[in-house]
């Protein structure tokens, strides 16, 4: 071999050499990287703020209100949304704004479930229900859905957060900051009165909201699904959703045991109901009997029930915030005569 391909040979092991030797650390570099721009933001957990509006707060365009209403002059389908029991389609708007939309039977109480929730003081997501709409390049849905005029879409949800609202991980009912409070606790009687019986943890999202002026951020914390509602609670066969006969039919309060209401409540993690109190339970019942009738119908106008349910529902919704509303704790058994201390 001469000098000049000893030369190369010697080169090409050398570079071979540094190239195996330095991957690891350029690979240990971008994950480092990586990790630190998928690290999860930190925050001040929040679940509920109180609605010191609750008695003017519009519940027929709800937490979006009117600024932040889809363009609907197009709306056009991007991609499908995988999992779930309702299609759930990505779309972008007239203005190039994206929402989920969700069609099919859970649209409708869902967005009225929404608004009564936002009204309470809870954190929630902004939806809207658009009545009909053309969906632009839309493929055929993957199950049966209600059409409308002109091959729209019928009842068809929008869903999107404020700028900035960042999607992080699922919270648990039963292990988050909150649990004991009136403020959790609240939370779960609203589920009974409003019959959302699908009460996984899948459901339950971690949004994170920054804050302006260097101020540290919010880890709010998001029923995010509210479709399984405004119909019977039950097991896998017997359950219902957005059927309001089977609403207005079925029960609420069952009993009060000692200081412990018990609820007839049917549905996924019934124990979340066990050791509910007359206080807590009495508390949500205050708040949102600050609601008037002409709220209550406008979250259902929002969800485009019929007029006659409209009447209906808001007439069982009103009547189980008075039963919460109506609570009182027992009161203590009276000391048998002869047995205080006399000084």
């Amino acid at each position: 071999m001469n000098s000049n391909n000893w030369f190369r040979s010697a080169a090409g092991l050398f570079l071979t050499l540094v190239l195996t030797l330095s991957c690891p650390a350029l690979a240990a570099q971008k994950d480092s990287k990586k990790d630190a721009k998928e690290e999860t933001p930190q925050g001040t957990p929040v679940l509920w703020k109180e609605p010191a509006d609750i008695a003017s707060r519009d519940l027929f365009l709800g937490p979006g209100g009117e600024q932040m209403k889809p363009d609907l002059s197009q709306v056009v389908w991007e991609s499908d949304e995988e999992g779930g029991y309702s299609v759930k389609w990505n779309v972008r708007d007239g203005s190039g704004k994206k929402w989920v939309a969700k069609l099919g039977h859970e649209a409708q109480p869902e967005t009225v479930a929404v608004r009564l929730v936002w009204a309470a003081g809870y954190m929630t997501e902004v939806n809207y229900l658009v009545p009909c709409v053309h969906i632009v390049n839309a493929p055929k849905p993957r199950k049966d859905v209600e059409r409308c005029e002109g091959n729209g879409f019928a009842n068809v949800r929008f869903k999107s957060r404020p700028k900035g609202m960042k999607k992080l991980d699922n919270w648990s009912w039963n292990d988050n900051p909150f649990k004991g409070t009136k403020e959790f606790e609240g939370l779960v009687v609203m589920m009974a009165l409003l019959n959302n019986w699908d009460l996984k943890d899948s459901n339950n999202k971690i949004f994170y909201m920054p804050a302006g002026d260097g101020e540290q951020g919010e880890l709010q914390y998001v029923v995010s699904d509210l479709g399984a509602t405004f119909g019977k609670t039950g097991g896998a066969i017997t359950h219902d959703r957005n059927d309001p006969q089977k609403y207005i039919r079925s029960g609420f309060v069952e009993k009060v045991e000692g200081d412990r209401v018990k609820f007839d409540y049917h549905g996924k993690d019934s124990s979340l109901f066990d050791n509910i109190s007359v206080e807590q339970a009495k508390w949500i019942g205050d708040l949102l009997s600050q609601l008037s009738e002409q709220q209550i119908k406008d979250a259902f106008r929002a969800g485009n029930f019929k007029p006659q349910e409209i009447e209906g529902l808001t007439y069982e919704v009103r009547a189980r915030i008075n039963e919460l509303h109506s609570l009182n704790a027992p009161s203590p058994a009276p000391t048998p005569a002869g047995t205080g201390q006399g000084f």
